[in-house]
Parts: C-alpha cells; structure tokens; sequence
C-alpha cells in the first residue's frame, strides 16, 4: 500500500495546495512542525492537569472534600493515558486505509474538541453525577485522539539525525512540552490573578479549554502542511515508516516495545512529579496562593527548556545511555530528598521545582526517539506509538495520584517512592538490553 496520503479533507487540500510547485520541506521546518505539534498536545495536556487540582474538586466533587475530589479528579486524569493505546489501534487502522493527512485530521479535531468540550462543562450543582461521566468521556476522548496524533515525526528525525549529532535531534521534539507548560501556567495564573475565586470557578477557568482549541487547529495545518507532501511521503517511504497492523507488530516486536517502554519511566515519572503533584500539594496542605506557584511552575520550565537544549550537547558528547543512566541515578537521589522540601516554605519549594526541572530536562531530552532504529522496518512506525503510549501509561498516567495518596498518608517522603520505582526501571531495562542500549548511542 502506498504511503501517499489522500487529500480527504480541505486542510490538506489547502496543505497541498501550498506545495503545488515546490515540495522541498527542510529538516527545519520538520523540527518546527514537531515543536508544534508536541506544544498543542502538551498545551491540552497542561490545561487539564491544572484544572485537575484547581477546578474540578470543587466543581465536578464538591461533595467531597478537597483531598478525596483531587484524588478523584487525578483518578480521571489518568484516564487519558488508558485511553491512548486505543487511540494508536483504532487511528492506524486510518492510517492504513486513508493516510496520514486523513488520520492527523480527525486525531486533531478529536483532541481540541474533547478539550473545548470540558470547556462547556455543567458543575455537579447542575446535572449531578452525569458531570463526573461527561467529564471522564471527554478525557477518554483527549486519549484516543493523543493515540491517533502520533504523525511518525520524530522518528523520521530520529532515523535521519547525523551519527554525531543524535542527541540533538532527539532533544528537540520534547521542547514542545515545556513550552506547553509555560503558556498553561501563565494562562491560569492570569486568571486566577485577575479574578475573584467566584469567578474564576464559575466562569474563568474555561477560557485556556477555548485557546486550546485555536492552538490546535493552528498545529494541524502546520503539522499538515508537512504531512502532505509528496517528498514527506517519499522519505517516509524509503526509511519504511509506515504503518503495520498493531497486533502483528505486538507479535513481533513485544520484546523491544516492553523494554522502550520501561527505558525512560524515570524521565516520565519525574514529568508529573515535577509539574501536577507539586501544584496539587501547595495547594491543598500550604496557605500558598495558586498564582504564585503557577509563575514559579512557569519560571521552572523555561529552565527546563534550557536542560532539553544541554541534554543533546551532553549525549552527542557522553552518549545518549551514558546521559539516561545518569539522569536516572540523579532522580533516584532526588527522590529520597527533595519532596521534603515542599514542606518547606516559598523557598524550599523554589529549590524542589528548579532543581526537579533541570533534571527532568536532561532525562526527558533524550527520552524521545531513542529505539526507533531498533525496531525491524516494517513494524518501526507503529511500534514507536505503542512504546510511546506504554511508556506514558505506566510512567506517568498514575503518578500524580500515587503521589498525592502516598504523601497524604505517610508524608512527603514517601512521595518520592513512585518517582523512586520509576528510575529503577529505567536502570534494569538498560542493564538488561545492552545491545539495545549499545544502537541509541
């Protein structure tokens, strides 16, 4: 079957339309549509998790008390990521019968409309515990269209990145979710700024589900504006990205899609350790005002942007498994100490969330990519997707309300225990696949 993309909707026609004359599309411009892409995912991604701790307990459990409703409310968080695997099955099934223009449309459309749904959402005061199931369908819907977003972007990077230059390549993908971070929690932290608590829980918090939306139909088309060309095709088709039935890869390539996504579960572990379970804890156990933590939240990122860059400059140097054996050695130490520190007043949670992010940078930087080369050609597409989905499943999906249950039942230190599993984790797999580990140098 061809990997042309059929030109089924009018973004791709008017995609195509823009390389009627031209269809040189430069590595650049693919890194571009990668950040991009990855932001607006990230951007729905960020919105959630935020109202997840600031809205939702109250408006969608108000008849709990704000520890069970955030708990709750992470339960539903962790939705998404069950959801994503089915996404990857149902839209490589697209993918195989109409393309992948076709197949990034529908994924797109899904995720901004699930996302602007939650916009829309009745308060249980309004419609009962109907609110609790329109929310949980609308955070599936975010999964399945997550699952059907992956365009095979950064493993075509991944799979062209000069043999000394690897490390580079791999980081840049993954700037997208610190930008995503950044515009989320200075969206919300305006809000919640500007507007009395009333209001921002009546009215306020719906405004970035809106923006969501706009930013996504912005990223399909410059992420289509790629996907359609016929050089993308072509490239795609020469490095045999293309997709397999999900099953047939799953028999074939169980082993390395088990050990892909066992490999970075420090990084991703450490993703929401260092972004929604700090948020959750400021501001259910301190006398913190969200606004203030959600611009530290923001200042912390930026530095994180700055780690992901330092990371592809240290594993082009050091080796991409040296760097990931080391950022996970590194969060295993910070788990045994750090979470303390959000007991610890503006400036211990300054140091918990600077230092959290400059190792979350150099870990998740090179988290991206790294096995696409390691799976045979013809399940390399589809195998990357569902290393992603399992990789943020057991990684991530849980991680938010393992913390938030640990630390409210033992203390802060035993937060740290999911964090702490996660770099083991990651530590084993690249014991155990040491000739996997020896191709993504």
């Amino acid at each position: 079957m061809t990997t042309q993309p059929l030109a089924a909707s009018e973004a791709e026609r008017d995609a195509l339309a823009l390389h009627a004359r031209e269809h040189r599309i430069s590595p650049g411009e693919i890194a571009i549509g990668v950040v991009i892409g990855r932001t607006s995912e990230f951007f729905d991604f960020f919105v959630y998790a935020i109202a997840s701790v600031l809205v939702f307990p109250k408006l969608v459990f108000p008849y709990l008390d704000p520890l069970t409703g955030t708990l709750y409310s992470f339960a539903i968080f962790a939705l998404a990521f069950m959801a994503r695997p089915v996404g990857t099955m149902i839209f490589t099934a697209v993918d195989r019968a109409y393309g992948r223009g076709t197949k990034l449309t529908i994924a797109l459309f899904l995720l901004g409309g699930s996302t602007a749904a939650i916009a829309f959402l009745p308060g249980h005061q309004s419609i009962g515990h109907f609110s609790v199931m329109l929310l949980a369908l609308f955070r599936m819907g975010q999964g399945v269209a997550l699952g059907g977003s992956w365009d095979g972007l950064a493993s075509l990077l991944a799979l062209n990145a000069p043999e000394r230059h690897r490390g580079w390549y791999a980081m840049v993908p993954q700037l997208g979710a610190m930008i995503g971070l950044v515009v989320a929690s200075l969206l919300f932290a305006f809000f919640t700024a500007i507007l009395p608590a009333e209001d921002f829980l009546d009215w306020g918090w719906r405004y970035p589900f809106f923006v969501s939306f706009a930013i996504n139909v912005v990223a399909l088309f410059a992420r289509l504006r790629i996907v359609v060309t016929p050089e993308y095709a072509q490239a795609f088709e020469n490095l045999d990205l293309s997709p397999a039935p999900v099953l047939a890869t799953i028999r074939a390539e169980w082993r390395t899609i088990a050990m892909g996504a066992f490999a970075p579960l420090a990084s991703f572990a450490m993703f929401h350790m260092v972004t929604v379970f700090p948020l959750s804890w400021v501001f259910l156990f301190t006398s913190d005002a969200p606004t203030g933590f959600l611009v530290l939240e923001a200042i912390a990122a930026a530095l994180g942007i700055g780690a992901i860059i330092a990371s592809g400059y240290v594993a082009d140097r050091v080796g991409r498994r040296q760097l990931l054996g080391f950022s996970a050695a590194a969060i295993a130490v910070f788990s045994g100490f750090a979470p303390q520190l959000l007991d610890g007043g503006p400036a211990g949670e300054a140091a918990f969330m600077l230092l959290g992010f400059v190792l979350l940078g150099l870990s998740f930087g090179q988290s991206s990519g790294a096995l696409s080369s390691s799976f045979s050609p013809r399940h390399r597409y589809t195998g990357s997707a569902l290393t992603s989905d399992l990789a943020w499943l057991f990684g991530a999906g849980f991680a938010p309300i393992a913390a938030l249950l640990l630390s409210s039942r033992f203390g802060l230190p035993a937060a740290g225990i999911y964090l702490l599993s996660g770099a083991f984790a990651t530590l084993i797999a690249l014991w155990l696949n040491r000739e996997l580990a020896r191709r993504i140098e």
